[in-house]
């Protein structure tokens, strides 16, 4: 069995390759984030500058975001919680591969709430 691979941040490099997926934009807003959206909806932010630069925020599912915000590393994220956004200040504290499907569905979750009309435009 293979160890999880943990200590590995993920920087704005890895993110934007990660993110790599239909109609992805990524933008600086409020000096220190870089905004990750789908049609013009936020579904990740990382925090390049400041006191906590390298946290990374993302959204999820009602019951997943009490689940997640239970766990060490994790952490309501300031402004979002009321909207089931998740951050970790450190997301080297779970393993790569966890992060990545995190992000990844809340992609998903962002892009299943546009209209179906946005949505049939962005079909894969």
């Amino acid at each position: 069995m293979s160890t999880p691979s943990f200590g590995v941040d993920m920087d704005e490099v890895e993110l934007r390759d990660l993110t790599r997926w239909p109609v992805v934009e990524a933008q600086l807003k409020w000096q220190d984030d870089l905004v990750f959206s789908v049609a013009g909806k936020m579904f990740c932010v990382l925090c390049v500058q400041g006191p906590q630069a390298g946290a990374i925020s993302f959204t999820a599912e009602d019951g997943r975001f009490l689940e997640l915000a239970g766990q060490p590393g994790f952490v309501p994220a300031p402004y979002l919680a009321l909207a089931r956004w998740v951050q970790l200040p450190v997301p080297s504290c779970i393993a790569s591969g966890e992060l990545r499907a995190l992000i990844r569905r809340s992609y998903e979750l962002v892009r299943a709430r546009l209209l179906k009309k946005v949505r049939h435009e962005l079909a894969d």
